[in-house]
Formats: C-alpha cells, structure tokens, sequence
C-alpha cells in the first residue's frame, strides 16, 4: 500500500470489499424479492418499510465490532496474544450483551416505532409482525458481526465471507420454502432470516472455540476487560454513529414515505434495495481511502497522501455514478423483480432517478470522511455527517418538504445534503491534513 501504483492497488483492495458486500445484499434482497412477487404489494411495503429501522440497529452495532476488530489487528500484529484473548473475550461478550439487549427493546417497541413512523394501517399488522420476528436474531446477528470483526482482525476474511455464504443460500431457501410453500407470508422471509443467523453466528463461534490460535474463545473466561472496552468504544462508537446518522435521516425520510400510501413505500422500498448495492460498490472504495490513508502517514510516506485523496476521489465517483446510472436505467426490469406492479415500479423508477442517479455525490462525500479518518480524526467526520446529512435532511422535512409535499421535492434531500456535506468535509480535509503532517514533522524531530 505504501509503494507502487496507487490506482491499482486501490482497485485491488476495493474489489474484494465490494464482491463481499454484493453477495451480503443479494441475500438480504431474498426477503424483498419473495414476498413482492408472492405475496404482494402491501407485503412488499411491510418488509421493505422496516428497512431504515433494522439499518439503523445493525449500522450502530456494526461500527463498534470494527473497534473490536481495530484494536485486536492492534494486538495481533505486535505480537500481544494475551491482549487478542482478552479483547476477543470482550468483544464477543459485547456483541451478545447487544443482542440481547436490542431484542427485548424491539419486541417491546416495534408498535410504537412503526406508528412513530406514520406506517399506514394497512401495512402496520404485517410490519409489526416481520420487525418482531427479526428481532428475535438479533443476538445471532451480533455475534456472527462481532465474530466476523475478530477473523478479520486476526487476517482471516474467508471464513467469515464463506458463513455468510452458506447461511445466505440456506435463507434464501427457506424463504422460497415458507413463502411458497407453506403460505408464510413475512413470516416466512422473517423466519428465514433469523434461521440463517443463528447459522452464521454458530459457525463462527465454532470456529472460534476450536481454534489452537490467540483468539481462541472458552466460555468461563468471557468478560469485560475493562482497558479494552474503553478503546474498542473509543474506536467503534464514531464509526458506527455516522451509520446510525444517516439511517435515522433515512428513518425520518420513510416516516414521509409512508404518507403517500402502500404503492409509493412499496416503489421505495424495492428502489431503496437495489441503491444498496451502488452504494456498496462505491463505499468500498471509501474503506479503502481510510486503509490507504493510515498506513502511509504512519509509513511516513506524505507525498502519496494528496495522490490516495484525489485518485479514491475520482475512483469512487466513477463507480458511484455509473453503477448509479446504470440501476436507472435498468430500473424498470430490476424492480419488476421485486414488484410486478407497473405504478409500483413507476414510482421506483422515481427514486432511482433522483437519488439512484447521483450517488457520486455520496461517494465523493464518503471518501473525504474516509480520508479524514485515516489522518486519526474519527470524531469530526461523525459531527460533519450529523450535522450536514441528518441535520439538513430534518430541516428540508419540516421546511421545504412541508410547504411542497411531493415525492421529487422529499428525495431531492439526498443529492443536496451530500453536496452540502462533501463541501465541508473538505475544507476539514485540509486543516486536519496540515494539523496530522505538522504533528509528524515534530515527532520526527523530537527523535
């Protein structure tokens, strides 16, 4: 990462990443697609408006296995074992605490949260029924995530790539199964989906107690260690915050969503699915800008670093835009996958247009953050992200959204708040740049 060419490498790194994130999102999709074409539009509507929500949880969650994963690549690669075991221990014991925690909120909540989200009424007893059945693998969800984030700390990203493949194929089996078969409605694709984690995270945990390695698990030494809790929160907590934010924005623009009725949630929600995966392809290359960033400045390699901004820039851009463009203008045969519906499919092909179509203004919004992150601010982009895309976005709601409420006015949010945002994310690029590249010119002359 530190020599060669960096478009290249950058490429290199980002492929994987991608490829990962793409089959994550095929399996998801198997939810939307079953009950769209099987069962029907107020289905579709009911699984896909949940979606904000379940984002919101798992983005917050995901981010702080990542501490985990930072400070145990920490440990690992300076020879700690002891340290591994315990941060190990601690995360894994996080991550069920967590899931625990988040399922018996959900269940409790997820009447109240769907009202607070103005889902119709005719949509809500199918929704409240999908949510609670998903909560129910949310301690499954947590370990195999929080699991996965040890592998990947210890250098392992195959098995965790290869249990998510195996639990995705056994989910989308079973929701053809149940749905199909038996008649299942959401249920069907909600039971599938708690199933398949549940399998994921037992994978991982047998791998895990059945390794000779350092980050082999025993059950009677499961604690919080105290020094390591605090800096895989340190570390996580803003990574998985600015996940958190922008899917509490995207909770806020579902809640004005659901106002236009089931057909519009129904178009949204299948248009919503398919920008997950531009927005996959294209973040990937923002994960790769942080990576790229923080091994040469602390290789002391200070001339790549405005070469790894600008070529992640254009690079992210590009993918962005064009998987972005080319989701819109496939849109019409993509969201008949989810949705025979030609109003349901009209009203996607909206989103995808306004939205869809400019996801290089995310991507470019995301680089910078990466970037910044990279140069050792994790704090800053999360306030820049709060304020600049949930902040605008409630604005726009309670203003400009208000006085025009049309579906074009509410997803023109997207577009403008990433600008907004990219703007000033750069202006923090080339202050925090000059602050990290003065401070590693006086630790250079202090030794």
């Amino acid at each position: 990462m530190c020599t060669g060419s960096l478009p290249k490498k950058i490429l290199l790194f980002s492929l994987p990443l991608m490829a990962t994130g793409v089959l994550q999102l095929i399996f998801n999709a198997a939810d939307i697609i079953v009950v769209g074409k099987y069962v029907g539009s107020h289905a579709l509507a009911a699984v896909g408006s949940n979606g904000p929500v379940i984002n919101l949880i798992v983005n917050l969650f995901m981010g702080i296995s990542i501490g985990g994963s930072a400070v145990i690549a920490q440990h690992y690669g300076a020879g700690q074992y002891e340290d591994v075991s315990e941060a190990t221990h601690t995360s894994m014991l996080l991550g069920l605490i967590s899931g625990f925690v988040v399922m018996i909120i959900g269940l409790l909540a997820t009447p109240t949260i769907l009202r607070w989200m103005a889902t119709p009424e005719e949509v809500l007893p199918l929704a409240v029924l999908y949510l609670r059945i998903y909560f129910l693998g949310m301690p499954g969800c947590m370990l195999y995530n929080f699991g996965a984030a040890v592998l990947r700390g210890v250098g392992d990203t195959r098995r965790p790539l290869l249990f998510l493949t195996f639990a995705g194929i056994v989910n989308v089996a079973l929701n053809l199964l149940l749905v199909i078969r038996f008649n299942l409605s959401v249920a069907g694709v909600g039971i599938a989906t708690v199933v398949s984690q549940y399998i994921s995270a037992g994978l991982v945990l047998w791998c895990m107690l059945h390794t000779d390695g350092c980050y082999h698990i025993n059950p009677k030494r499961l604690a919080l260690h105290r020094e390591k809790l605090v800096r895989i929160l340190k570390i996580g907590v803003p990574a998985g915050m600015q996940g958190a934010i922008f899917s509490i924005s995207n909770v806020l623009i579902q809640s004005s969503v659901n106002s236009f009725g089931s057909t519009v949630m129904a178009g949204n929600a299948a248009a919503s699915n398919i920008e997950g995966f531009v927005f996959t392809c294209s973040n990937s290359v923002a994960q790769a800008s942080l990576t790229f960033t923080s091994q040469n400045l602390g290789a002391r390699q200070f001339r790549r670093l405005r070469g790894i901004t600008l070529w992640c820039l254009l690079l992210g851009a590009l993918i962005g835009e064009l998987t972005g463009l080319l989701a819109y203008r496939f849109g019409q045969p993509l969201l008949s996958f989810y949705d025979d519906d030609a109003a349901v499919i009209a009203m996607g092909l909206v989103r995808l247009g306004l939205v869809g179509a400019t996801y290089g203004l995310d991507a470019i919004m995301d680089v910078f953050a990466g970037v910044i992150r990279g140069l050792g601010r994790s704090v800053l982009p999360m306030v820049v992200t709060l304020i600049g895309a949930c902040g605008f976005r409630v604005l726009w709601v309670y203003t400009v959204f208000a006085v025009y409420h049309e579906l074009r006015v509410l997803y023109l949010s997207y577009p403008i708040s990433w600008i907004l945002t990219s703007l000033v994310h750069l202006v923090c690029y080339f202050i925090v740049k000059r602050q990290a590249l003065r401070a590693a010119g006086e630790g250079a002359s202090a030794t």
